[in-house]
């Protein structure tokens, strides 16, 4: 039976095992952490369609939408829910652009539909704040982040002819294969080096973003889809529209901070707020409480009604291709050892088709 190591024991590295696993190949998956801590674990577990760009960004999320809940229906610890969004304009001018996006000639692929404010409460009665109207994308959903790893290798053992290997830190490369930081070597007939932000085998054209998020105390109501504010409309390339030219200047703290609101109701009713996007490294090792207490308020607002106390805050550091060109990274480093990396913002989404495409 062919063999394949696997990298790298986030999303996209436990997203190979599995279909490595479904092409029938025997998977060691090693992880240099006792658990993955990177970004796969410190996102909002959004698999996003709203915002992607048109043609292929868009279909490899859409595909990536499908077998994310293909997949949840052998691992429901994911807890996959296809609750889609609602993007809310505050606005004249944000009300206008999505009115521009509902009208665009792939709204239909992205179940996109223009609510006014009482259809936008029918949808998601938890927003109890005032608004213009707002745009649904059906076809988006959610994961739990926190928990989505654990069951995803769980559903990769039932298949049987697969090893996890944690506290393993690859050190080296050679053509098909890898050495741990043990000295212990690890070869097959494919090895994937799926290392995120880590600088390991990292090329020029990918560069890393930090971003920061918190988590509050369960809400009192179920917030049904998840949450975008109008300034997602600045950053997200399906709003590419004339009206975007006629927004005001974003708020200060938001500019400083490229800063959007994103929120999605976590499975024991906490919800996660974020989020900032950092490019100039060094980063820093603190976190910046004026972009908190800018989301805070955000969320506030929208939902008409204080935020439960937060019970924690973060930051966390993912890698995208520079240049807004290619959606991610694959090259071979060595003969049989290829490195699969930079996906950026897309990472949560478009794991499983990004793995599927590995293997085709």
């Amino acid at each position: 039976m062919a063999r394949v190591v696997i990298v790298g024991g986030g999303v996209l590295g436990t997203m190979h095992a599995l279909f490595a696993r479904r092409r029938g190949f025997e998977v060691v998956q090693l992880e240099r952490e006792a658990e993955a801590r990177g970004a796969s674990v410190r996102n909002f577990g959004l698999v996003w369609v709203s915002g992607r760009r048109p043609g292929a960004e868009l279909g490899l999320a859409l595909r990536a939408r499908a077998l994310w809940e293909q997949i949840a229906a052998g691992a429901p610890g994911i807890g996959f829910r296809p609750d889609g969004s609602l993007t809310i304009a505050r606005d004249d001018a944000e009300l206008h652009v999505l009115k521009e996006a509902a009208a665009l000639p792939d709204a239909g692929q992205r179940g996109f539909e223009l609510l006014d404010p009482s259809a936008v409460r029918a949808v998601n009665p938890a927003l109890r704040g005032e608004f213009l109207g707002g745009l649904q994308c059906r076809f988006d959903g959610i994961v739990e982040p926190r928990l989505a790893l654990p069951a995803l290798r769980r559903y990769v053992a039932e298949l049987g002819g697969y090893e996890w290997l944690p506290g393993r830190e690859v050190v080296e490369a050679v053509p098909h294969g890898v050495r741990d930081h043990t000295g212990a070597w690890h070869r097959g007939d494919l090895v994937v080096l799926c290392t995120g932000a880590a600088r390991s085998f990292a090329p020029a054209a990918v560069q890393r973003v930090r971003l920061q998020m918190m988590q509050t105390r369960p809400f009192g109501s179920r917030v049904t889809t998840a949450l975008a504010d109008g300034d997602s409309l600045r950053y997200y390339p399906a709003y590419e529209v004339p009206g975007r030219a006629q927004f005001a200047p974003q708020d200060v703290v938001a500019a400083r901070h490229r800063m959007q609101l994103l929120l999605v109701q976590r499975a024991d009713g906490s919800l996660t707020i974020g989020d900032t996007h950092e490019y100039d490294e060094p980063f820093a090792f603190d976190v910046d409480e004026d972009a908190y207490r800018h989301l805070a308020g955000r969320a506030a607002a929208l939902l008409g009604t204080a935020l439960p106390p937060v019970q924690r805050r973060w930051a966390g550091v993912y890698c995208e291709v520079a240049g807004g060109g290619a959606l991610y990274h694959r090259s071979e480093v060595a003969p049989g050892v290829v490195l699969v990396t930079g996906p950026g913002g897309r990472g949560m989404t478009c794991s499983p088709a990004i793995a599927e495409e590995t293997f085709a």
